[in-house]
């Protein structure tokens, strides 16, 4: 079985902007992102970026868009991250159980690459990331909330990543 860390995308591997991320142009990977990743990969993580992409179902962007941000921050992080699972669907369009706060998106990713939920984590930037997560048993952190740090909650990845590392096997 494979430990993992999932990755939410945008406020965690890129500037959050407030609004839909689906240019290149706007795509602003994190600062410490990519040696952090390096750090967790290193210690034998799968790395898997689970993204909701509502912004499809609205008709903003298109599933291209959001490829095209995907192979620019693998390119970015020299192609470490093992795969990425998103959900093109949002609630005012289209129901499915892939969108978080939902877990469809994790089921597939713990089938396809056997996952041990019980040595794997979720670093998130919003409520349903963690809840969808620890749904399965996957333990979650929260970034990118400087003013609720405490022991789930964490300026960026990059000090999230200092506290899977202190309980890796």
């Amino acid at each position: 079985m494979n430990k993992c860390v999932f990755l939410d995308r945008d406020g965690v591997l890129n500037q959050e902007r407030g609004e839909y991320t689906f240019n290149v142009e706007d795509f602003v990977i994190i600062k410490g992102v990519k040696a952090a990743l390096e750090k967790l990969k290193k210690s034998k993580f799968l790395l898997i970026v689970i993204t909701n992409q509502g912004g499809i179902a609205k008709g903003l962007y298109t599933k291209e868009h959001v490829h095209n941000c995907h192979i620019f921050l693998q390119e970015q992080c020299d192609h470490i991250l093992d795969d990425m699972f998103y959900s093109p669907y949002h609630p005012d369009f289209t129901q499915s159980i892939s969108r978080k706060p939902d877990t469809l998106m994790f089921e597939r990713a713990i089938s396809k690459y056997k996952i041990d939920v019980s040595n794997s984590w979720m670093v998130g930037d919003s409520d349903r990331d963690i809840v969808s997560a620890e749904k399965i048993g996957i333990k979650g952190l929260r970034v990118n909330k400087p003013w609720e740090k405490n022991e789930r909650h964490f300026a960026n990845l990059s000090e999230a990543v200092e506290t899977i590392l202190k309980y890796r096997e």
